[in-house]
């Protein structure tokens, strides 16, 4: 089969790795790409930008017209992914109960679908919130269902389209005088390029890579603050950077929380972020034959390369 000609199915496609994968696929010569998502902002933005594809709005946790994709599907990548919020059951149903339809309708397709599953890393820290809890149960599910596929459990990731994580803290602190870091900033993070990631997804669709689980961390420790800093030097911000007491800051969120039902960053973020998780880091570059992009580079191309530094999706 011509590569290119191969259908591949999206679940959650509309978000950050989507987005970026979606770009990178063409970029390569496919042509036969299908995003499934509920966000609707999201789904129209994807298809502003990237027109020649199909994109059908979806909520995975419910039967539906969707199903039919899956079924005659090639590849399917699975990136559903409910990452913030409040309310538990927003991830069971996105990262559990839709997981499960996905799974179904790859087990009954006469094709056998291709599988890749997005995990995480938190599957392996020691926090315990929301996302962690319904990844890891989601992760076990994708292990039982006797679908021989790659695990691939990603750490924080940014780059293009990023509107939750450091695309976020790059528009705020270009709206504020002030930019405040928790306690002594001084929190390690393994941040992954999503470019450098969508590559791994792009070499195991291509090579057809066989059940494991592979844990894609940075390659580089870099603290929040100095992320941050990274950022303000990339975009040019002019904000004061400012370390405030850790209990404080808590308590700032705790009371956004109380005004905005779908927050940009959650207490159970915060204790995340000083959760002192440190992932192992393996030669996924050998691996997947994958270059490892720098951090400051990676971060230079997300906030300053023009084919997609101006694309802002929504929260």
């Amino acid at each position: 089969m011509n590569h290119s000609n191969q259908k591949i199915v999206l679940p959650g496609g509309a978000g950050l790795v989507g987005q970026n994968l979606v770009a990178r696929l063409k970029a390569k010569g496919y042509t036969n790409l299908v995003v499934l998502d509920k966000h609707r902002s999201n789904l129209a933005i994807l298809q502003k930008v990237q027109p020649d594809i199909v994109c059908e709005y979806a909520d995975l946790a419910e039967p539906g017209e969707w199903q039919r994709h899956v079924l005659d599907a090639d590849v399917v990548v699975m990136l559903q992914a409910q990452i913030g919020g409040i309310d538990y059951q927003d991830f069971v149903r996105n990262n559990v109960d839709a997981s499960r339809l996905i799974l179904e309708q790859i087990k009954a397709s006469p094709r056998q679908p291709y599988l890749v599953h997005i995990s995480s890393s938190v599957v392996e820290s020691v926090a315990d919130d929301f996302y962690t809890r319904s990844k890891k149960e989601q992760e076990q599910m994708v292990l039982a269902s006797g679908i021989a596929c790659p695990v691939l459990r990603p750490t924080l990731m940014f780059g293009w389209f990023d509107r939750k994580h450091l695309g976020w803290l790059s528009r705020f602190m270009k709206k504020v005088p002030v930019f405040p870091i928790p306690g002594h900033g001084r929190y390690m993070r393994q941040p992954l390029y999503v470019g450098d990631f969508s590559n791994i997804i792009i070499s195991c669709i291509e090579h057809r890579r066989g059940a494991g689980i592979y844990n894609i961390s940075g390659h580089e420790k870099v603290d929040y603050i100095d992320i941050i800093r990274t950022i303000k030097r990339a975009t040019g911000a002019r904000t004061t950077i400012v370390r405030i007491p850790y209990h404080l800051f808590y308590g700032l969120i705790w009371l956004w929380s109380v005004f905005d039902k779908n927050p940009p960053f959650t207490t159970q973020q915060l204790a995340a972020l000083s959760a002192k998780d440190e992932f192992e880091v393996i030669d996924w570059p050998g691996m997947f034959g994958v270059p490892y992009t720098p951090f400051a580079r990676a971060i230079d191309e997300t906030f300053n390369d023009a084919r997609y530094n101006k694309v802002i999706l929504e929260f």
